[in-house]
């Protein structure tokens, strides 16, 4: 048994049958490298027998008598591995867009809670852009169990780094299978009820000291880009539960070589670039700002954290994209001061205090908020929070095999929220530089013109960065 984080359970209450919140993956596999080719009933016993070693894989939530703490993780008495693997083919003649349409279908349908919260399909019949048959699988996993490094670790419990290797971790991970009864549940919901309030003024005393740093921060003009400053699009108001999902490539070594000439950090790139895409897709559809986007940036601080416990250890910054630049290379260098800003800002709040305050998180309370935040359209009436959520995630720089087969594509997909109904995930991989978008259907409607401007503006990018370069020779 397990309790979960505040921060973990808190992903189980904001969920609605719109507000989805599961992370996703689209990973296109080379079926050819599989030892012994490949066959769904080989790759689900390979599977079997690897996630069967894993508790993130065969635990279930179980809720508290009365809602009065947050809920535990417990043993999935009945876990089998069929109930979260699926078969399915793409119907003939099938390509890209077709398994995009799919992936969107998959990634608006919410999952069971009653199992452990994780779903892989397998999907058949799709050729890649050559003509090679792909193989295609579109995972799930709901955010109270990952986040972006404890997605990362269990993702190498399914990897290998040769065709016909062990996966990347071997350890056997074991979980306490005493589940508590209801009596002894509801006592210790009770004891932690009582005791929140005695860790307030713990928090109350950083937190006042994280508002006048800020503070003084702005009055010099040094502080991060605030929330409830952005501009609103289309893509700012109540969402639904159907998606829409499209995907890009770009050369990492087109990154590093800019990288190489500006000074400018990856993230600073990759943030630059997206505010060019966005600029360029908004501007064809004639809904362009004036003022420039604003991003909650996810960020780890799994390094710094005091807390043993929770999935999630993660903390966000804000960053304005640029978008009412039109130059690539003079909006990578405001980009770059701008962050080098932020980060010095962000430095200033504790790792933990997102953590500490979410164990205050009612589930009751929580639920039914968010709920009457959905039914009243508020995203609509209040200034816009933020205009979406951009995640850049490092990867392995060298090739990966999934069961045996070959990633030539890991395209990782984040949750979308009621008032910021688009999400952009960027994962570098063997080279490239895989982008994910995500998006509810009433934001986005066609999200492949939108990420069709990332490699665009990236060439953009490279070409002033060299005409800069030949200026100055």
């Amino acid at each position: 048994m397990e309790r979960l984080s505040g921060l973990d359970a808190s992903f189980l209450y904001l969920e609605t049958p719109e507000q989805l919140m599961h992370v996703c993956a689209v990973m296109v596999l080379d079926p050819t490298t599989m030892p012994g080719g490949y066959s769904f009933a080989t790759l689900r016993a390979t599977l079997e027998s690897r996630v069967s070693k894993v508790p993130q894989f065969t635990r279930k939530v179980r809720r508290v008598p009365l809602d009065l703490g947050h809920p535990i993780w417990v043993k999935d008495d009945h876990f089998s591995v069929d109930h979260h693997l699926h078969r399915m083919a793409l119907p003939a003649p099938a390509g890209h867009a077709e398994l995009m349409e799919m992936c969107g279908h998959l990634a608006g349908l919410p999952m069971d809670r009653g199992r452990p919260l994780w779903e892989m399909n397998v999907i058949e019949g799709y050729h890649g852009a050559d003509g090679s048959e792909k193989l295609v699988i579109f995972t799930k996993m709901h955010h109270a169990t990952v986040d972006g490094a404890s997605g990362a670790n269990l993702i190498s419990y399914l990897c290998s780094l040769e065709p016909d290797a062990p996966p990347l971790a071997t350890d056997e991970l074991t979980m306490d299978e005493d589940s508590p009864g209801p009596i002894e549940l509801l006592g210790r919901g009770v004891l932690s009820t009582l005791s929140r309030p005695l860790a307030i003024p713990k928090l109350l005393s950083p937190s006042l000291s994280l508002i006048t740093d800020t503070i003084g921060r702005a009055r010099h003009g040094t502080a991060m880009a605030p929330p409830f400053t952005a501009p609103r699009t289309s893509f700012n108001g109540t969402i639904s539960g159907d998606r829409t999902i499209a995907v890009a490539d770009m050369k990492l070594d087109d990154i590093k070589a800019v990288r190489a000439a500006t000074g400018a950090t990856v993230n600073d790139i990759v943030l630059s670039i997206a505010g060019g895409a966005l600029r360029a897709y908004l501007d064809e559809r004639g809904e362009l700002p004036e003022t420039p986007l604003l991003a909650s940036v996810p960020v780890s601080v799994r390094s710094e954290s005091q807390r043993d416990g929770g999935s999630n250890k993660v903390s966000a910054l804000f960053a304005r994209l640029g978008t009412d630049i039109d130059d690539p290379l003079e909006r990578l260098r405001q980009m770059t001061d701008a962050n080098r800003q932020a980060k010095e800002h962000h430095k200033a709040v504790p790792a933990d205090t997102l953590q500490d305050w979410a164990e205050f998180a009612a589930p009751r309370t929580f639920g039914l908020a968010v709920r009457a935040y959905a039914g009243l359209r508020l995203a609509e009436r209040h200034p816009v929070v933020h205009n979406l959520v951009i995640s850049n995630v490092p990867g392995p720089p060298i090739p990966l095999y999934f069961m045996g087969a070959r990633i030539d594509g890991m395209y990782p997909l984040g949750p979308v929220f009621h008032g910021a109904g688009l999400n952009i995930t960027v994962l570098s991989n063997n080279g490239v530089v895989h982008v994910g978008i995500i998006a509810s259907e009433e934001s986005v409607r066609q999200p492949e013109k939108m990420v069709a401007h990332f490699p665009r503006e990236l060439t953009r990018l490279t070409a002033e960065v060299g005409g800069a370069a030949a200026a100055q020779d």
